[in-house]
């Protein structure tokens, strides 16, 4: 899932039928290393057009997930969604140390130095 910020939203007269009656919000991911999700979602300083299946409003922030999860967010594969908005943050705790701390792949395996 990515973190990011309700910018505004699409307004569409003509698109893609299967489109019809789905709220389009422009979203921007919030910015922190721990939130990159570039290799998921190709844009340009981390703003895309997400779905919103949840009711946000512009200036919050929301939990948004992509590609084949997106349309099942949305509630059937037909759509051609690549992003979905599926929560509304109401906080979110981060402990800044931990944060900004290098990340080490080896804590993953749990290796000893045998």
């Amino acid at each position: 899932m990515i973190i990011a910020q309700v910018i505004g939203h699409v307004w569409a007269t003509k698109k893609e039928p299967a489109l019809s009656g789905l709220k389009l919000m422009v979203v921007r991911e919030l910015s922190a290393p721990e939130f990159d999700c570039k290799d998921y979602i190709s844009s340009r300083d981390g703003i895309f057009v997400a779905a919103d299946v949840v009711g946000a409003g512009i200036g919050e922030r929301v939990l948004v997930v992509a590609g084949s999860t997106a349309r099942l967010a949305v509630g059937d594969n037909e759509p051609p969604v690549d992003c979905a908005i599926v929560g509304i943050i109401d906080s979110l705790d981060m402990d800044k140390a931990l944060r900004r701390q290098e990340f080490d792949p080896a804590l993953l395996f749990n290796l000893d130095d045998k």
